[in-house]
């Protein structure tokens, strides 16, 4: 089967590899379509992980083959799949922080190697605990396996609307719109709160303000904090979601947010990555700065039922129209560096497989 595999820093190389088996418990499924998220340019870039490995993590296909014992799915499901599931039994679970679970943190889905998502791939090997804890998610006929693919980052971006703690009517500033941008901008919508944008990208800008958001700032040209101080009448946004790492979004999202206010950190995922923050602004005007990362499990059926939704039915959280580029697996080194540098007009960069999606 055909693979993108990653050789070093830097360095991603289209190979040959063994198609996975598949044992007691576990699924074979053949992708379709994997996005290109950060987390995975983040490990090629900077080498936080040792090679080889086949990342790929928000994929969705056609389940292939069913190891003995599974009787949920059968070959020829079209599926979205999950690369973690939590324990639910430790001290972690017990406290809802799945994402710091030990046997979250082991991957349960690969194409090769140390199991690394492997979407960037023809075939995944689907681990038994991702398959019986619920990390395998059916694909209803009138759904596309494009859209299935966004589960996974939705589920991130909703879990990030929730660590936000908003109520209906409450202002909320979204530093940073690109596709995680974009898609946490329409969940707060479908909460009933008023969003502000702060994005230098024009392009980018206009595509908030058609997700809902009522302000829309270019940083470059604009106080932020100020433009969202004049939105809300003096007080200050309710929160503030910072959903691009770095220093300056930072102090936007903090000098935006009233007293009191919270700021969620989306985007700051790498250790030994430092910001400074004005303790004063923690401690004397009481304003929380907290941090949100990676998916709830808990949280995987709402969102099935976001996506999934029929066109038009409320609450519905449209994804479609948010992939800008596709690419075949053999042109992903190309993908990664639209990924890493917006053209004009980019958002959502997939790999897909020929498969039919």
């Amino acid at each position: 089967m055909r693979a993108v595999v990653y050789r070093g820093t830097g360095d991603v190389r289209l190979e040959d590899l063994p198609v996975p088996g598949c044992d007691a418990g576990e699924l074979l499924v053949r992708i379709a379509v994997c996005g290109v998220c950060w987390t995975d340019l983040k490990k090629v870039d900077h080498g936080t992980v040792a090679p080889p490995r086949v990342f790929g993590h928000e994929m969705a296909g056609v389940v292939d083959r069913v190891g003995a014992g599974v009787t949920r799915f059968r070959e020829g499901d079209r599926v979205q799949v999950y690369h973690h599931i939590p324990c639910r039994a430790c001290r972690y679970c017990e406290r809802r922080l799945y994402a710091q679970c030990p046997g979250y943190k082991e991957t349960g889905a690969g194409a090769g190697f140390a199991a690394s998502g492997g979407g960037f791939a023809e075939y995944v090997r689907v681990a038994p605990w991702i398959v019986d804890g619920g990390g395998v998610t059916p694909v209803p006929d009138h759904a596309s396996l494009e859209a299935a693919s966004f589960l996974e980052p939705v589920n991130t971006c909703l879990k990030c609307v929730r660590t936000a703690a908003v109520r209906e009517g409450d202002s909320v500033l979204v530093v940073g719109a690109g596709v995680i941008g974009q898609i946490i901008v329409r969940l707060l919508r479908i909460a009933g709160v008023r969003v502000a944008v702060s994005e230098p990208l024009p392009d980018r800008r206009e595509r908030a303000h058609g997700s809902g958001a009522e302000l829309v700032v270019d940083p470059r040209a604009a106080d932020v904090a100020a433009m969202v101080a004049s939105w809300t009448g003096g007080a200050g946004c309710d929160a503030a979601v910072v959903a691009v790492p770095g220093q300056a979004p930072l102090d936007a999202a903090l000098a935006a947010a009233r007293p009191g206010g919270r700021v969620v950190l989306f985007a700051h995922t790498r250790l030994g990555d430092p910001v400074t923050i004005d303790a004063g602004q923690v401690c004397f005007l009481e304003k929380d700065v907290i941090g949100a990362y990676s998916a709830d499990a808990d949280l995987n059926e709402e969102v099935a039922e976001l996506v999934f939704g029929e066109t038009g039915s409320v609450g519905r959280l449209r994804v479609d129209d948010l992939v800008t580029d596709r690419f075949d697996l053999a042109d992903a080194a190309a993908a990664f560096d639209v990924a890493r540098s917006p053209r004009a007009g980019s958002l959502k960069v997939l790999l897909t497989t020929g498969l039919f999606v």
